[in-house]
């Protein structure tokens, strides 16, 4: 895991411009705490900032294999879980290999067969190669978009970087951000290939994009299909099993410390419990995490969302896999300071609003780091196997809108409430929101014979699979990579994505409940309580010593009234809302005020030129 950024200018020799690269490849310090690097040849320059998991002495980077018709050069951000079989492969080619590093593998398997080495890969990785002998770039990213990826490109090139940072260090890159950026960032749609940042675009997952003197290019090497399932109930749930057994035992391959996150889920459960097992072949033992909160076990109180306080299970998994386990208990002065604030949104380079579960996701990271590189995790495998409550909700099913939007407002509130009237009639958030539920739901081939039930329920799980995941990827991979972390994502395994996203939704959901398929694939493992828990979200903590420092935060921000912020955010809904004589006690007043905090920070970092016409 690493960070990694290049610019490519056909105009000029970049040699003269090393300063300008060492500030781009230095904004991705956190994610490479291990080692930085840079390679300048002509027309292209390449950064680095390394994490090093697999052959600690032998990967760095940038790699370079000259060749008589010129130099190819790899900056790499991720890890191939087949490298060892690529290796094999490549060696057999004919190909010689001076480290044990992932990396090499995919240098040689691009000098081997181009372009489509991208489709031999197994893994999570964005990387970029600068081909010499035909004076192009080369940039691709992991099917599910694992690996955050970004290019912006200029008159004579392009600028690209594991994170917007990384670009907008560079001159030619201002930081501004136009009206569909801030309807991006106040819609939670995830459009592909959008960044945000006006000018500046991701390398969307599963794509291909190459940059020459003749302009820039797109190939998707790899998109979900519709394909018939022929497969029995019990033959499906043993391939679930099968393909699991396999991922989890590629990613725990690691030079370095590992460890699971666990929430007492069945996702995270599910992947502990496998972990621990292989592990156990080998006399080790897993370590585990979950986070926690002062007081939330023992005041816990139930709503619409989280039924139940999270440790108890993590506790019972715990005890049943027989892993090293620690909670990482925060209290609301950790939560809610503003040092952390700024942490993550540094992190972010946005304002992303998800208030106290990005705070405790980032310190729940840092304090894994000390004792951990590596993590698996059970993030996505609610969109894999239908575990959200829109799965099941009719308003969601029948339509209209992005499943997960449907009872948004009910459950959440109004994300963008904070926001100025005027703004806001400019945005038109809905009308953004329709146009993009349209083209997201325009390509999702129906099967041959499928009803319209389970053409409904295809769509939803596409949508998640291709939009909303997105969100949550690019969150843990953020928050992690900004303390050095690298967390893995078994679910996100590409085979058992498609694998399961062509199951019928009536075999996905056959005993009536979520994740029918994950819950029977590992029930061998599980407690008992696990398997007959529902589906809880990510924890947000419940203590009003929280809501009432965001209140008096609140009311040092309207003492500046200068403050740009007041260009976006409502000042007089905020004044209500911080000056209450009591806690805010509803979550649309509580992300009320942790979007005006966000944006306020994020105006101050970065100072965007914010353009609203």
């Amino acid at each position: 895991m690493c960070g990694i950024t290049g610019w490519i200018s056909f105009d000029r020799d970049l040699r003269t411009e090393a300063a300008v690269l060492d500030a781009m490849t230095e904004t991705m310090a956190c994610r490479g705490p291990d080692d930085r690097g840079t390679w300048v040849q002509g027309p292209a320059a390449l950064g680095h900032r390394r994490l090093a998991i697999i052959d600690l002495p032998g990967g760095r980077q940038p790699m370079s294999v000259d060749t008589p018709h010129g130099s190819v050069a790899l900056v790499y951000s991720g890890e191939t879980y087949n490298f060892t079989e690529l290796r094999r492969e490549l060696t057999g080619r004919g190909h010689r290999f001076t480290t044990d590093s992932d990396t090499e593998v995919v240098l040689h398997g691009y000098l081997e067969w181009g372009e489509q080495v991208a489709e031999r890969l197994n893994g999570m990785y964005a990387f970029a190669l600068w081909d010499g002998r035909q004076d192009k770039l080369v940039m691709i990213r992991d099917r599910m978009g694992i690996k955050p990826f970004y290019y912006y490109p200029t008159p004579d090139g392009v600028l690209f970087g594991s994170e917007p940072k990384a670009i907008l260090a560079n001159p030619l890159a201002p930081a501004r951000v136009a009206l569909d950026g801030l309807r991006e960032l106040f819609t939670m749609v995830k459009t592909p290939g959008h960044a945000v940042w006006d000018g500046m675009a991701e390398v969307e997952p599963g794509t291909v994009v190459t940059v020459d003197r003749t302009g820039v290019r797109h190939r998707a090497y790899w998109q979900l299909e519709t394909r018939p399932h022929t497969d029995d109930r019990d033959t499906t749930i043993a391939t679930v099993r099968s393909l699991l057994d396999d991922i989890v035992r590629r990613q725990l391959v690691a030079d370095v410390p590992r460890c699971t996150l666990l929430s007492g889920g069945l996702d995270s459960s599910a992947m502990t419990a496998i972990a621990a097992r292989q592990l156990g072949e080998h006399g080790e033992k897993v370590r585990s995490f979950a986070v926690d909160f002062v007081g939330q076990s023992d005041h816990f109180v139930a709503d619409e969302l989280r039924g139940t306080p999270d440790t108890p299970f993590v506790h019972d998994v715990a005890r049943t896999a027989h892993t090293e386990h620690q909670d990482i208990v925060l209290d609301a002065q950790a939560l809610a300071d503003p040092d952390i604030r700024a942490k993550v949104i540094r992190a972010r380079d946005l304002p992303a609003g998800l208030g106290d579960m990005d705070a405790s996701l980032y310190l729940l990271f840092r304090a894994i780091r000390d004792q951990s590189t590596v993590a698996l995790s059970g993030e996505s495998a609610d969109e894999v196997f239908g575990g959200y409550l829109q799965f099941f909700d009719e308003e969601a099913r029948r339509g209209g809108t992005f499943p997960w939007l449907a009872n948004f407002r009910r459950h959440f509130g109004e994300d963008a409430e904070v926001l100025r009237p005027d703004l806001l009639a400019s945005l038109d958030l809905d009308g953004y929101v329709a146009d993009g539920y349209r083209t997201a739901v325009s390509g999702i081939r129906r099967l041959d014979g499928e009803s319209d039930f389970e053409y409904r329920m295809r769509q939803i799980c596409h949508l998640h699979l291709s939009r909303f995941v997105r969100v949550l990827l690019d969150r843990k991979d953020r928050a992690s990579m900004a303390v050095g972390l690298e967390v893995r994502v078994p679910f996100c395994d590409h085979r058992l994505v498609e694998y399961v996203y062509n199951t019928p939704w009536a075999l996905k959901s056959f005993d009536g409940r979520e994740k029918s398929l994950l819950r029977e694939a590992t029930a061998d493992l599980l407690p008992k309580s696990v398997y007959d828990r529902v589906k809880s979200p990510y924890p947000s903590t419940q203590d009003p010593k929280y809501a009432t420092a965001l209140q008096d935060q609140a009311k040092e921000l309207l003492a500046q009234p200068a403050h740009p912020v007041f260009d976006l955010v409502d000042r007089d809904r905020l004044h209500r809302v911080a000056h209450r004589a009591t806690p805010v006690n509803t979550q649309s007043e509580r992300r009320g005020l942790e979007r005006a905090l966000d944006l306020a920070v994020w105006l101050d970092m970065y100072r965007p030129d914010i353009v609203l016409v």
